[in-house]
């Protein structure tokens, strides 16, 4: 068979109502589409079974992952390709039984079932993880997701992080500021907003591998108790608070948040933790924060958001992220955060949006992982490389975009006099 891709091209044409964005390479040489934009090549039959047995957007990332499927030329060029067939549908696009009526959907699924071979669904990548979707959020269950994303190898996020080691949009100067210094200003404008002084107790929930902590012990004199769910983290995190001599001022456990007692704290950062946090276990989230929290304490929380759906009832998790990034992830939109905040007692009293600090921030991300990309295979496998690669890489296109965003709410524990603690122009950060 010479002329697989342009069989292919027709084939997923008719399947879908609209021309194929991008050019195709088949597994026997041969090409298809549009000169000149970027390849999709397909490299055996088992990626269109992956597609048969799995449509849609985990069908795809399980070949992508296990390397079925590969891009040629810039991927954020044909991830944007491709984003309005495969992600943008929306309502507009037919459910599968509705299009089954249809009889050249019908004969294109039979012609992708001749084209892909004997119909044996192929295992999923190693890398995917499999459990049962129930009892989520306990505290065992959210170790569990944790430990999958983070426990992959501290030199591994050391490659694409850089020396900051912060797993969080940055704060951008400019967007040819260094990822350093971009970082270091995001950790700086998370400390002004929570004002912190000398000798206060600060709170830093998934403190990561411990840059917030070291900050705000160093820059601001405040003494620090960091949790996180990850042993690596964990151990990377003390590491570091020794070799910079501030034993004295910070201390990292491995906790859940729900088993903080030893409050009360002047103030309370959590930077890109919330989103594991899921919507069942969020107002328990937000009140144990609000009960850990002197009068008067303030809370910034940093937290990506999805846009609101007309049918909130409709929502559903993103196969990808859920079974190869953040296992039991849940983004929620930025109206429902505050007003679980709310709920739990705080004064919501600032919301800045940054969703165009993480597309940068994500663009060199990916770059430091691209120019590392055979020290990322040898210390992780090449699956891992290829799903922190897309992942990252569409996740800038999704803020770029505004499919998502990135919120810092910055609350206050106000006390019963009313007396909130913000001066009257409360912006002094910027």
């Amino acid at each position: 068979m010479a002329d697989a891709a342009l069989r292919l091209q027709g084939l997923v044409e008719q399947l879908v109502g609209a021309p194929l964005p991008v050019r195709i390479r088949a597994w026997d040489g041969s090409q298809a589409g549009p000169p000149g934009a970027p390849t999709l090549v397909v490299r055996n039959r088992r990626a269109l079974r992956r597609l048969l047995f799995k449509p849609g957007e985990l069908g795809l990332a399980r070949g992508w992952v296990a390397g079925d499927l590969d891009v040629e030329g810039d991927l954020y060029t044909a991830l944007d390709l491709l984003a309005g067939l495969i992600w943008e549908r929306g309502e507009d696009a037919r459910g599968l039984v509705d299009a089954l009526r249809d009889p050249e959907f019908r004969a294109a699924v039979r012609g992708l079932v001749k084209l892909a071979g004997p119909p044996l669904p192929p295992a999923p990548p190693r890398e995917e993880i499999r459990r049962p979707r129930r009892h989520l959020h306990t505290k065992r269950t959210d170790r569990r997701a944790v430990s999958h994303h983070y426990d992959v190898g501290n030199d591994f996020y050391e490659l694409f992080l850089g020396p900051s080691m912060v797993y969080s949009c940055a704060y951008w100067p400019a967007p040819d500021s260094t990822l350093e210094q971009a970082q270091h200003d995001k950790l700086e404008l998370v400390a002004r907003k929570l004002d912190l002084r000398p000798g206060q107790r600060l709170l830093d929930v998934g403190c990561g591998w411990g840059s917030m902590a070291i900050h705000a012990a160093r820059e601001h004199g405040v003494y620090v108790v960091g949790i996180t769910l990850s042993q690596e983290q964990a151990a990377y995190a003390r590491k570091r608070v020794a070799e910079e001599g501030r034993t004295d001022k910070v201390e990292i456990r491995v906790q859940d948040y729900r088993d903080v007692t030893d409050g009360p704290y002047d103030a309370i950062s959590s930077i890109g933790m919330a989103e594991h946090v899921g919507a069942a276990r969020y107002l328990e989230y937000a009140t144990d924060l609000f009960r850990l929290l002197a009068p008067g304490g303030r809370l910034l929380n940093h937290q990506i958001a999805r846009r609101p759906q007309r049918d909130e009832s409709a929502y559903t998790v993103d196969e990808f992220i859920d079974s190869y990034v953040f296992p039991d992830g849940e983004l929620a939109p930025l109206g429902t955060t505050v007003t679980q905040l709310e709920r739990a007692g705080f004064e919501v009293r600032d919301v800045e949006s940054i969703r165009e600090h993480y597309a940068l921030t994500l663009r060199r991300w990916v770059a430091n992982l691209e120019a590392g990309r055979a020290r990322a295979v040898a210390l992780t496998s090449p699956g891992r490389a290829r799903v922190w690669r897309l992942y990252m890489a569409a996740s800038a296109l999704s803020f770029e975009r505004n499919r998502i965003g990135v919120n810092q709410v910055l609350a206050v524990k106000t006390p019963e006099s009313g007396a909130s603690g913000m001066p009257l122009r409360s912006r002094t950060w910027n």
